[in-house]
């Protein structure tokens, strides 16, 4: 029996209203979270973070798992995902779980159906008469927004995590030269300098963690450096490794560079801020034109505009 009209119109609203409700309650729970709850959040003890999950969310978390990989395997690039261009933007990103890829390319395929699906039902109600070249390119349109929506978001968190990274490495880089004129080795001081920043900054802390245990396996000071410039992404970071390896080959004061990158990067995050600081008037000049003056000429040509028109009504009538 075809569909009737009013059925898939409801049917679309339905589905309208479940996606805006659950996004509504997903952005409401994360930005609710304030920094010391997620901190807190982090540092749990393990027995109560690994505790076994009862056996109907087991069952959930493998039958999404399995309906991921059957979803990504539409997206997912034909080259080998370790030499892959989009695995440095994950660990940029911080995403370093296996299911990270898994989760992201099953999103980029549920979005490329499901978004240019609710318009299709729409669509198929028959409200809306359109030709056939134009619901084709409605569609397709669609269909790319649903795929590079995730792109976008990956973009977000790379860019967010790169902040905060700035933001806190010249603080590192001077408890670092403090460890090291206080007679620390530089393994050691990286070590102490990621245990002191795990409150303040996690991104830093997990970096710096990690390249303490690739020193402790057995990986090269450079080797070990070279990969923390790759993960962070920074061209200051790039510019440290560079500058720490030839320290280490020349024999030159280790404490003396970290002083010296430590203040560039401080006056270089000063001068971002005061770019910042810059745009703010050009920024607000927008929203005050186009939603402030209009409210501020109406509050004060109103009452003269409603005098002239009083004046000029009572006069041409009284004629």
């Amino acid at each position: 029996m075809p569909m009737t009209m009013t059925t898939a119109l409801s049917l679309f609203l339905l589905v309208i209203f479940v996606a805006i409700s659950t996004l509504t309650f997903l952005v409401v729970s994360y930005f609710s979270r304030t920094t010391e709850t997620r901190r807190l959040n982090s540092l749990e003890n393990a027995p109560v973070a690994n505790r076994r999950a009862p056996p109907l969310l087991r069952a959930a978390r493998a039958w999404l798992g399995s309906l991921s990989a059957t979803l990504a395997k539409l997206s997912v690039p034909k080259e080998t995902w370790e030499s892959s261009p989009l695995r440095i933007r994950f660990m940029n990103a911080g995403l370093r779980n296996t299911s990270a890829p898994l989760m992201y390319f099953a999103t980029k395929t549920f979005l490329t159906f499901v978004i240019p699906g609710l318009p299709a039902i729409y669509l198929a109600s028959g409200q809306l008469q359109l030709e056939g070249q134009t619901i084709l390119l409605l569609l397709l349109g669609l269909s790319a927004v649903g795929y590079y929506t995730p792109n976008l978001v990956l973009a977000h968190l790379i860019s967010r995590r790169r902040r905060e990274l700035f933001e806190n490495f010249p603080d590192a880089l001077d408890l670092m030269r403090i460890c090291v004129e206080a007679g620390l080795g530089l393994d050691a001081a990286i070590a102490r300098v990621s245990d002191e920043l795990r409150m303040n900054s996690e991104a830093l802390y997990d970096e710096l963690h990690l390249v303490g245990m690739e020193l402790r396996a057995g990986a090269s000071r450079e080797r070990a450096l070279h990969n923390l410039s790759l993960r962070m992404g920074l061209e200051d970071a790039e510019a440290l490794v560079a500058m720490l390896v030839q320290a280490e080959r020349f024999g030159t004061s280790v404490a003396d560079s970290l002083r010296v990158h430590a203040d560039a990067l401080r006056q270089k995050r000063r001068f971002r801020a005061e770019e910042a600081a810059a745009k703010v008037p050009v920024k607000l000049l927008f929203p005050l034109i186009f939603c402030m003056l209009p409210a501020f000429l109406v509050v004060l040509l109103g009452p003269a505009f409603i005098s002239i028109y009083r004046v000029l009504f009572t006069t041409f009538s009284g004629q």
